[in-house]
């Protein structure tokens, strides 16, 4: 099992933060380009729900097009939501998104806990490149949101 936890400040108001990052249709908007990232199911109007079902195809590795199913689990209308594959390239993945507002914007944390299939192969493979390639997912996040919402001078 492993974790990733990062932690970034966005100066925007709380339910700024909410309404761009519980709706699935902003995920294409912080995901790496070259993933390929698109939703294929329908989605609903309005703000997410415990058991909202989502797909999406994806290109995690080599350009290689994959089927990924999460639900949305636990959520805190405007403080958390956690989001559980269903269907997808790890045998476990978890994220839970929190929000906390300070007077100058929002402190958001994403934790990831995973697991990999394949046991030893899957640990290896871990450490030679996909943990580095989750890494850089969160990195090219984090650099897309200070586009979208930069500090103000």
């Amino acid at each position: 099992m492993y974790k990733l936890e990062t932690i970034q400040f966005i100066p925007i108001s709380l339910s700024t933060a909410w309404d761009f990052f519980s709706s699935p249709k902003n995920l294409s908007r912080i995901t790496p380009p070259e993933m390929g990232f698109q939703i294929l199911s329908e989605l609903p109007e309005g703000p997410i729900y415990k058991g909202l079902q989502i797909d999406y195809r994806v290109k995690p590795l080599l350009g290689i097009p994959m089927h990924w199913k999460t639900e949305i689990g636990e959520t805190d209308s405007v403080s958390f939501f956690t989001d559980t594959q269903l269907k997808g390239p790890y045998k476990k993945w978890e994220h839970t998104h929190t929000f906390v507002e300070t007077d100058k914007g929002v402190w958001m944390t994403d934790v990831v806990v995973y697991e990999l299939p394949f046991g030893f192969i899957g640990k290896w493979a871990h450490s030679l490149f996909i943990r580095k390639k989750i890494e850089q997912i969160f990195q090219y996040r984090k650099q897309i949101l200070n586009v979208l919402f930069p500090e103000n001078e």
